[in-house]
């Protein structure tokens, strides 16, 4: 087993639940014992930790999970101990962005098939802020539905952390972009995103608009990581033949659906996750490297709206919920 020089200490402070519910169940320790990485994976020292809406989803109970629980999917930092097995030339030092799980920790023990080594020409707290928001929008334009030039698409909460990321990217595909936001200051940030046409449904009518933009023809897709609150509006906006996909339940899980109700427009329908998209290495690396080039070539913003301390993880979450943020949330442990 590979280690750095560093003396590695035998316990850390992170944010661990141990029943679901409000922001109150998340409890900030500092004594967690520093994990040994197994088979396959390497120790890393968090450096920045990313926020994401499904860390929510895990707390709240929504998405079932064994207690004690360390939140988290993904951070950036240094590889400290690299374990037996696999790890993809992955050595000591590194630095590396990673997803996995129990990220909000001072050190995780992460899978090496899903770490990759940092590109020097981005800055630190880029990566954590663009792995798992970027490759979701990234995926979604390319696998869920591919998005060709001219296509007309619908993005839901186009404000939001993968809602930036999709107006950007659909902004280099070509594609016309119609983005929903609740507030004057998100509409103009979905704008200078690439949402070249915001509808603000708080006093607008959503579908109305969608409907008038598109000739009465309806969107060729949409991106819903709203869920409950917007599929039907959804639905409604889809041109025949159009693909509905729906990734995310900020607003509650999505009823059971009669499907019959897909065969007035020929819509198809899908539920995907990032890492059906990115289960084998070279899925993994082939994206990735992708969003590295599009963040420094295309200069594509990493829109960060701010960094909490650890020890804030509840004024995070709450913030996140209350909509009250535009773009990336990160720790700092």
């Amino acid at each position: 087993m590979a280690s750095s020089s560093s003396p590695i200490p035998k316990t850390m402070s992170g944010v661990l639940i141990e029943k679901t519910g409000g922001s109150e169940v998340l409890q900030y320790k500092t004594d967690l014992p520093v994990p040994e990485p197994k088979e396959g994976e390497i120790l890393v020292k968090n450096d920045i930790i990313g926020i994401n809406y499904i860390d929510t989803y895990f707390r709240t109970g929504l998405y079932p999970s064994p207690m004690p629980l360390i939140l988290g999917r993904e951070a950036e930092g240094h590889i400290l101990r690299v374990g037996p097995g696999e790890t993809y030339g992955l050595r000591p030092s590194d630095r590396v962005v990673w997803m996995g799980t129990s990220s909000y920790a001072e050190y995780t023990c992460a899978p090496a098939a899903k770490a990759i080594k940092i590109p020097s020409g981005i800055p630190e707290t880029h990566a954590a802020a663009a792995i798992l928001q970027g490759l979701t929008a990234l995926t979604l334009v390319r696998e869920a539905h591919r998005v060709e030039k001219g296509d007309w698409v619908l993005v839901h909460a186009a404000a939001g952390g993968v809602g930036l990321w999709l107006c950007q990217i659909l902004r280099r595909v070509g594609a016309k972009v119609i983005g929903t936001a609740s507030t004057a200051e998100k509409t103009a940030l979905a704008r200078e995103n690439g949402a070249e046409f915001m509808v603000d449904y708080s006093h607008e009518d959503v579908v109305a608009k969608v409907k008038g933009l598109t000739g009465e023809e309806g969107v060729r897709a949409v991106f819903d990581g709203v869920g409950k609150s917007t599929f039907d509006t959804s639905l409604e906006c889809l041109g025949r033949k159009g693909s509905m996909v729906s990734f995310g339940n900020a607003s509650g899980a999505v009823p059971p659906l009669t499907i019959a109700r897909l065969s007035a427009k020929n819509i198809k329908l899908t539920r995907p996750t990032l890492f059906n998209y990115i289960h084998t290495r070279e899925e993994f690396e082939q994206y990735t490297k992708e969003l590295f080039d599009f963040m420094m070539v295309d200069k594509m913003d990493v829109r960060i709206h701010e960094i909490y301390d650890l020890k804030d993880v509840r004024r995070a979450h709450d913030d996140l919920e209350g909509r009250k943020t535009t773009g990336k949330l990160l720790l700092r442990p």
